[in-house]
Order: C-alpha cells, then sequence, then structure tokens
C-alpha cells in the first residue's frame, strides 16, 4: 500500500508502543515520518529501526517551549504536514482520594495540554484537506474507579476531536480519536501481568485476548488517509469488543 507516498507526518511519543507501531506502519505506506520522544538514546534507537524515512526529535509534550521547538525543526526541514497522530500521553492509576495536586498537573499536562497545544501550534503546517487523529482510550466510555484522571483527560481530547473537526472544517482537515482498549505497550505490559490478573481482564473482552499496538496502528493509518474522506469528528474504538459488547 502507498497511501502515504510524497506525505509527510508527524507521530508524538513515537518512540515505543502504538505510536512507534503507527509511525512504523506509515514508513511502510511511503510517507516520511518524524517521530517525538523525551530521551536522545530512545529516540535514536526507533528511529534506526523506522529506517531512512524517518527523523527523530526530542521534545517533551507537557513542555511548550518544546513544543514551539518541535514545529519549527518540522517547518525548517519539510515546510509541511499532511497529518499529525497526538499520541504523546501518561497514564497516572491511582484511587481518586489519593491524587495529588503534582499528579493531577502532570496527567493533565501531558494528556490534554499537550495536545491541545500540539495540534495548535501544528495548524499553521498542515496543509488543506490533512488530518489529525488523537490518542484517546476505551476508559473514556466507562467508568473505572482507579482511572479517574486518566479517564477525564482522555475523554476531555476526545471531545476536543469533535470540536476540532468543527473549527477545522473550512480548510478541509479531518479530526478523529482512537480509543484503544487493553493493549499490549510498555505502559500496559502484559507480561508484568499475573496469570489470575490476565485472566481476569482477558475475561472481559469478547475478542479473548489483549490487543497488538500494530492493531491500533492500521487503524490510525485508516483514519490520518484518504480512505476516511468522509469520517469526521468520530472516536474509533479499538478494544476487542470490550466496550460494546458482553462476552458470552
Amino acid at each position: 500500500m502507498n497511501r502515504f507516498t510524497g506525505k509527510t507526518v508527524l507521530v508524538t511519543g513515537g518512540t515505543s508502543g502504538m505510536g512507534f507501531a503507527t509511525a512504523h506502519r506509515l514508513v511502510a505506506e511511503g510517507a516520511r515520518v518524524i517521530v517525538t520522544g523525551r530521551t536522545r538514546t530512545r529516540l535514536d534507537s526507533a528511529v534506526r529501526e523506522l529506517g531512512p524515512h524517518a527523523s527523530g526529535i526530542v521534545a517533551d509534550a507537557a513542555d511548550l517551549v518544546a513544543t514551539d521547538a518541535l514545529i519549527e525543526t518540522v517547518r525548517d526541514r519539510h515546510g509541511r504536514l499532511d497529518s499529525l497522530f497526538a499520541n504523546a500521553g501518561t497514564g497516572t492509576f491511582l484511587p481518586f482520594e489519593d491524587i495529588t495536586e503534582p499528579d493531577f498537573d502532570h496527567g493533565v499536562d501531558v494528556n490534554l495540554k499537550g495536545v491541545f497545544f500540539t495540534i495548535q501550534k501544528a495548524l499553521p503546517l498542515l496543509v488543506d484537506g490533512g488530518s489529525v487523529v488523537i490518542n484517546a482510550s476505551w476508559t473514556l466510555h466507562r467508568g473505572n474507579g482507579v482511572l479517574t484522571l486518566y479517564s477525564a483527560t482522555k475523554a476531555a481530547v476526545h471531545n476536543l476531536a469533535r470540536t476540532l473537526a468543527a473549527s477545522f472544517a473550512p480548510r478541509g482537515i479531518r479530526v478523529n480519536s482512537v480509543s484503544p482498549g487493553y493493549i499490549d505497550t510498555p505502559m500496559y505490559p502484559v507480561a508484568e501481568l499475573t496469570a489470575a490478573e490476565a485472566e481476569a481482564v482477558i475475561g472481559r473482552i469478547v475478542a479473548g485476548r489483549f490487543g497488538r499496538p500494530e492493531e491500533v496502528a492500521a487503524a490510525v493509518a485508516f483514519l490520518a488517509s484518504g480512505d476516511a474522506s468522509y469520517i469526521n469528528g468520530q472516536d474509533l474504538v479499538i478494544d476487542g469488543g470490550l466496550v460494546g459488547a458482553v462476552p458470552a
């Protein structure tokens, strides 16, 4: 497939997990991909694996000065963006009563403020008819007692996708979100679960297994491509049936 030949795509948080898998998928489909990460070592390793059509820029999504520098570097190197995958995020998995103000600030800074301003600052580089995909979460669709802060930030960025779809409509820029379920990533390492924990989670998933980053990447690539030209302001849940169905 060559849906992204000649196109330039920015993937934030692209050194591991769903971000890296998406960058890999986009490169395979012909894109020039810029990935971001917080550490030079991990970034260089990811770029080496992605190959010559990928480049990396050190940036922390919560740092607006770093975001300004990121966008200026993209402007200098490429002059434009065809798509953006706002993927960088963090998890604060604590009971509501245990969340501190620093916890709150960090979660909101990365998951909401970082996404908001990355898109805002990238907007002048996005071509008319381009696309934005935001990584939300299945947790915005269901309540979970240890995911209060995380779920709230993910619900916020999904709503942001819908409002930006309306805001960017005059330029034909589509904005959608994806809501992954239990995906085996460094943020949710399945290998570290006990057998009982894994069994309990899988028991709630109709597909009967954990998801793979590559499955999220395929969905992001679809939404970012012209194949999704009439999909706008939507949330695509990639969860093996966790939210929408009950296992038999």
